[in-house]
């Protein structure tokens, strides 16, 4: 048990130690500390999910009681079990991989130890939100990723654009959170608890009471899910709330691999399979979670077949997948919305640092238009690439084809028509996902170069690593030379 509780207290830890303390650890002691912090965090993750995922051992860790103020009685506490561990295992993995690329991508950037403080914080609340035991802590840790994306979103605060995408993001996020703390409130009002335990095994109990809402009378359970449901719309930027996503790609390229991929946009989708006994209650909503995550999947494929950027075309493609989840849970297989969020996480982090590695050896350059013949100058990033678009793509034998696929199967095989929507939306979606993934593919690796001089040749110095060093010493050599003959040139008196 007090391992598990380390999983908690390492991240904080390891943000409070480069948050206040990076002047004095300076910039390689706070990637060092950070990085092993969480990779510690992740390790324990394993065991977790070891103990407690296969094993069979969830269990609950009552801290002390949080608030106690009249009907209203909240405890500390954090639940263990094998949706939790699974959620672990994908953020701090994820998490511990962003740390370690970040610590050599953003090397020169003079903020650094802040940068990984807001990551490592990022990490602990997605850690608050995923193990609590009850709604109040929940959205303590929903509340706590909005706030660290804001601030790595905006991490290059002098940038306008940065500012406004910050911001846009925080604003469409307040939306879902909004409806989220008033579902909170309604639930608090008609079960009297927050606890997750006590709430669904109350719910069967509850199905015929009804609240006057607007002049008319609704069931309970039916206002419940609809406000969870724009709540996770909302965090998981499904149709209608799903704008902030790709402007936020603002942010430096390991906050849209941790973040905007693997772990903060699955909260909606976390939510949903956490309260599944409530929506299971409530087939009306089912339909329309279908609906919108089938209508999600297919409206952000079209958009990523005719952008240029390299980071919202990935964006674009997490905002589809999202759609997959989300419809499959309202086709109550909530396994298997986990099981591709899991897969999802790591395929599209990879994607993400592959581009990352693509926009800094090509002068952070993002229009793929400007790009192209650079699979001899990035070999291995391009092998990553490859790895990573074939399993978005569902090729066999890799993650995504085995998710995408039984989605796709539960979908046709369910025969309704909420289902058969999803289903060849899902299938045209699959489709286009393909399409922009290999051309993708071709814009930034198989085509004729449209990159400047310059640009290539920093690509193929950054290849050849082993060399670097020596040429950048030569160059050295040649501008002192330059600057000496300049001074005898205008000073003969000298030598």
């Amino acid at each position: 048990m007090d391992l598990l509780l380390l999983i908690l207290l390492i991240p904080i830890l390891s943000s409070i130690a480069c948050g206040f303390f990076g002047r004095f650890l300076g910039f390689k002691g706070s990637k060092i500390i950070s990085t092993t912090l969480i990779g510690i965090t992740s390790a324990l993750s394993w065991y977790s999910f070891y103990n407690v995922g296969l094993l069979k051992n969830p269990t609950t860790y009552i801290l002390g009681s949080w608030v106690n103020s009249d009907l209203l009685y909240v405890n500390w506490a954090f639940l263990f079990d094998s949706l939790s561990v699974t959620m672990l295992l994908v953020v701090t993995t994820v998490s511990f991989l962003v740390h370690l690329y970040s610590s050599s991508y953003m090397s020169e950037d003079p903020h650094l130890p802040r940068f990984m403080s807001y990551l490592s914080l990022f990490t602990f609340f997605m850690i608050i939100l995923v193990t609590a035991d009850n709604f109040l802590q929940l959205f303590l840790g929903w509340e706590g990723v909005g706030l660290c994306s804001y601030l790595l979103i905006n991490f290059w605060f002098t940038r306008v654009q940065a500012n406004k995408a910050a911001i846009k993001a925080l604003v469409i996020n307040k939306i879902g959170d909004f409806t989220l703390f008033v579902g909170i409130l309604i639930i608090n009002f008609t079960f009297k608890t927050l606890d997750f335990s006590s709430i669904f095994l109350l719910v069967p109990f509850f199905l015929e009471k009804k609240l006057f809402i607007f002049f008319n009378y609704f069931s309970v359970i039916n206002v419940i899910c609809v406000f969870l449901f724009i709540g996770a719309v909302g965090k998981s930027a499904q149709i209608g709330l799903h704008t902030w996503l790709p402007d936020a790609m603002e942010g430096p390229t390991p906050v849209s691999a941790l973040i905007h991929a693997a772990t903060m946009v699955t909260a909606g989708i976390f939510l949903i399979i956490r309260c599944s006994a409530l929506f299971e209650y409530s087939p009306l909503i089912l339909n329309l979670i279908t609906i919108v995550g089938g209508s999600t999947a297919f409206f952000a494929a079209t958009i990523g077949l005719v952008q240029n950027d390299i980071k919202k075309i990935i964006a674009y493609s997490t905002c589809s997948q999202l759609g997959y989840m989300t419809f499959v849970c309202g086709l109550s297989n909530y396994s298997t919305g986990l099981f591709h969020l899991s897969n999802h996480a790591f395929f599209k982090a990879l994607l993400f640092l592959s581009a990352g590695s693509v926009i800094h050896g090509l002068g952070n350059e993002q229009d793929i238009r400007k790009m192209g013949g650079i699979t001899k100058l990035m070999p291995f990033t391009y092998a990553m690439f490859l790895i990573g678009s074939l399993a978005l793509a569902g090729f066999p034998f890799l993650s995504g084809f085995y998710s995408k696929d039984v989605i796709l199967e539960l979908a046709f095989t369910k025969y309704t028509v909420a289902s058969l929507f999803a289903y060849w939306l899902g299938s045209l979606t699959a489709m286009f996902t393909a399409i922009y993934s290999f051309r993708l593919l071709y814009y930034v690796f198989y085509s004729k170069t449209n990159a400047y001089k310059n640009i290539i040749k920093n690509a193929s110095l950054v290849r050849n690593s082993g060399r670097l060093c020596r040429l950048q010493i030569v160059e050295w050599a040649k501008t002192l030379r330059d600057r000496e003959l300049v001074q005898r040139v205008r000073d003969p008196g000298e030598g």
